[in-house]
């Protein structure tokens, strides 16, 4: 199995101390927090993008290029790129460049991104968000490996054998699609042959594991063998110390405070408390031990490959936030790696 480190840049007062730290402040402290990811031993960091209050993650290639350059061999996730709201040439260009810059250790991951306030932003509507997705991604992947294209489509200007530069790095990357609840991001996996990343955070598995299920019936009636499809999944949450009393006892101030601040905006739980939502949802809460066997649990349904962990560290210490990585890393990665075989990552090229 593989680990990525992920963030969507939440803006917000700490869930425990309620102190809120500067925009400068809070921005490095996510490039400081790919560099530990690298250091402990991640595979990948993940920067998502998001266009709304209360996110600071409005431009993920400009962050991930300061990322590359902090660092040296972990890969670079966009967790997700929001196709659905660019244009496809743009986001070339952008991804391209950054191919360069961080050496071949780009990994994109695209989805047609949440939210209405970014929607009205974009002028894109809930009818046409996802044929914009299709149509996005459909000229993006002719970009990355065709010198001149030619092309027209609904949501943009036409191409007349137009040239992109520079030329991207990889040829060709590759493409995750990122998947909530939706079957059209995986009908477009499947149709591509590319892999699939589940949310698998906001609701209990059986929606998740009934869309990788689908996704692998797709991917056979393309004439593929479902064994080389390839899985990611999320978690809603990560805490884990020697003891799962100590895990819990630490974690739930911080669990609480976020389900406070739901309930403040009007949005309905799905999980009423930190026991509920560690028997029920895919946080990783607890000792070392039972989160591998979670890990084993969801993998049982999912048959998923790569994993990611938040990591902001929200709510917690930086020491606490250190310690929790190091123990992912020294007691519950090897152990996983070794009982959940993985493909490897793309090698850095430059």
């Amino acid at each position: 199995m593989k680990f990525l480190a992920i963030t969507l840049i939440p803006y917000v007062p700490d869930p425990v101390t309620g102190i809120k730290a500067s925009t400068t402040e809070r921005l490095r402290s996510v490039v400081d927090n790919a560099v530990l990811a690298e250091e402990l031993g991640f595979d990948g960091y993940g920067v998502g993008e998001r266009h709304e209050r209360p996110f600071l993650s409005s431009s993920p290639p400009v962050i991930l290029s300061h990322i590359a350059a902090r660092t040296s061999t972990i890969r670079l996730f966009t967790t997700v790129t929001t196709l659905s709201l660019l244009d496809p040439v743009r986001a070339f260009e952008d991804y391209a460049t950054l191919d360069h810059l961080c050496g071949g250790r780009l990994e994109l991951m695209i989805g047609k991104g949440n939210g209405t306030a970014q929607a009205q932003l974009f002028h894109v509507t809930e009818e046409d968000q996802w044929e914009r997705n299709r149509e996005g991604y459909e000229l993006f992947r002719r970009l990355w490996r065709e010198d001149k294209v030619t092309w027209s489509g609904q949501f943009r200007p036409s191409l007349d054998e137009a040239e992109t530069w520079p030329r991207p790095l990889q040829q060709p990357i590759r493409v995750w699609h990122g998947s909530a609840t939706s079957q059209a991001s995986v009908e477009l996996a499947a149709k591509w042959g590319d892999p699939l990343f589940s949310a698998n955070v906001t609701n209990p598995i059986e929606p998740y594991a009934a869309l990788v299920r689908y996704y692998r019936e797709c991917w056979a009636g393309y004439g593929r063998d479902p064994a080389d499809a390839l899985v990611g999944a999320g978690t809603a949450g990560y805490y884990c110390a020697k003891t799962s009393q100590d895990a819990i006892a630490t974690y739930r101030p911080i669990f609480e405070a976020r389900l406070a601040a739901m309930r403040t905006r009007g949005i309905p739980p799905v999980f009423h408390s930190l026991e509920d939502a560690i028997e029920r949802s895919s946080a990783l809460i607890g000792s070392p031990q039972q989160i591998i066997e979670k890990v084993h649990r969801y993998h049982e349904q999912l048959g998923h490959e790569v994993l990611h962990v938040n990591a902001d560290g929200a709510g917690l210490t930086p020491a606490q936030h250190r310690a929790t990585l190091e123990l992912f890393q020294s007691e519950i990665a090897p152990v996983l790696r070794r009982e959940i075989p993985s493909r490897p990552f793309p090698p850095a090229l430059g």
